[in-house]
């Protein structure tokens, strides 16, 4: 099942929340829910371990099987989703099975900047590990949290010292923190590239963080400061005007105004984000799921199904989805509108127009940092050419220093997760990164 990430709601979504009348209630409709729903997926819970377990005698009653699938189904249907895990205790690297500890190196109010440090007592594999290329993973702030992109993670701890964005829920943030823009997000990408150090940095962008981070490094390029030695950009909207999708047509057809009075609320009391206007998780989700009704009905069915025949290893893969897929985060008003407006229906950053807190944001400024960009054959989130469009605004970079790269037969998610992202994308990821792991003059 392909996985939807992206920083504009679905039409599915918009169409949701005319529906519910825009009721100024509406979070607090859905806390109202989840509190309900609890304390009967936990029952649910509970039940289903009764009916399963050898141990107990519930399980030798006839159609034990049947009742706990029932009740496990039930639980995954009312329980709440809470932020996944990256999970990545240990990998293969240069040979060996090396130790990874997780751990935030830079803790901001709206994001934490993690690194899965690596750990050998081998002397050679240290010094392998010392001479791997340094990689940040700038990661989307549009609806999943970052542990989508754990494949990614995973597999790039392979061949090099990683970092990732962490964005924190907007509902966790207090509103004494102040509001989260756009221009906020440029200027967090540039202070983790400073703390991290550019002259050892590349910089990889998954989908919507394309577009700040080639503001951010535009930006430290007109300065005059040091930028990070490449940048690979993932299925992203550098320019949404080429082949658009679903996505760019929505954003076109409806006035800022309408996103901010559709899909805005307040997050209720329960939260220490309190009063701080979101684009709810919930709702995004809502809109996931209808997308496509017949396709989740079909795959708990089938996992209903999996229990009875006692397909543990189906079922597990099934939890492990939506686990996954259900975890969804808030997102800042300020920085979601921002969004639909710079992005997808002014276009500023293609037409040379983006202003980042005063200062002109002028692609052509880079000139030392290489530029890889990778696009789907079957994306429908961010169109052909969407990401391409870099090249003809970061005129200043060398052509040999620049390469753009199809996937044929992946879609959105398959660019950077799933074996066309291990088997054909990484490879390519890889060699790039290595063949300008060097200053350029």
């Amino acid at each position: 099942m392909r996985r939807r990430s992206t920083s504009t709601p679905n039409r599915v979504t918009c169409q949701l929340s005319e529906t519910l009348g825009l009721a100024p209630m509406l979070y607090q409709i859905h806390e109202w829910q989840r509190a309900i729903l609890g304390p009967l997926s936990h029952y649910a819970d509970a039940s289903a371990k009764m009916f399963s377990d050898l141990t107990s005698p519930l399980s030798h009653v006839p159609g034990a099987q049947r009742l706990a699938a029932g009740y496990e189904l039930l639980h995954r249907l009312g329980k709440e989703y809470e932020k996944p895990a990256f999970n990545l205790p240990q990998v293969n690297a240069h040979g060996e099975e090396i130790a990874v500890i997780e751990r935030v190196v830079l803790d901001k109010p709206f994001c934490q900047l993690k690194r899965f440090k690596r750990f050998s007592d081998d002397p050679d594999t240290i010094e392998k590990l010392k001479n791997d290329p340094v990689v940040l993973v700038v990661a989307p702030l549009s609806g999943h949290h970052a542990t989508l992109l754990r494949d990614t993670v995973r597999t790039l701890l392979h061949d090099h010292k990683v970092f990732i964005t962490d964005w924190v829920d907007a509902r966790m943030v207090p509103t004494s923190e102040g509001a989260f823009h756009l221009d906020d997000y440029v200027a967090y990408i540039q202070e983790f590239i400073r703390h991290i150090g550019a002259h050892r940095l590349h910089v990889i962008s998954v989908c919507q963080p394309t577009v700040p981070v080639l503001a951010a490094v535009s930006l430290m390029a007109a300065r005059g400061e040091q930028t990070p030695l490449s940048m690979t950009m993932m299925g992203g909207p550098i320019e949404p005007r080429s082949n658009p999708t679903g996505v760019n047509n929505l954003a076109t057809t409806r006035p800022l105004s309408w996103f901010k009075g559709n899909v805005i609320h307040t997050v209720p009391p329960n939260y220490p984000g309190r009063g701080r206007e979101v684009y709810p998780g919930f709702l995004q989700h809502a809109g996931f799921i209808a997308m496509n009704p017949g396709r989740h009905v079909n795959s708990h069915w089938d996992f209903y199904e999996n229990l009875l025949r006692g397909d543990e290893d189906d079922a597990e893969s099934h939890r492990k989805f939506y686990d996954e897929y259900n975890a969804v985060l808030d997102m800042p008003a300020e920085y979601y509108l921002d969004t639909i407006s710079t992005v997808f229906q002014q276009f500023l950053l293609p037409r040379g127009l983006w202003d980042v807190a005063g200062e002109r944001v002028k692609p052509s400024s880079i000139t030392t940092t290489s530029l890889l960009t990778i696009e789907g054959e079957l994306d429908d989130i961010a169109g052909i050419g969407q990401t391409e469009a870099a090249h003809d605004l970061c005129t200043g970079i060398p052509v040999d220093r620049r390469l753009h790269r199809v996937i044929e037969g992946a879609g959105h998610y398959g660019i950077f997760s799933g074996r066309r992202w291990r088997e054909v994308v990484y490879p390519q990821v890889k060699d790039f990164i290595r063949k300008f792991d060097r200053p350029q003059g």
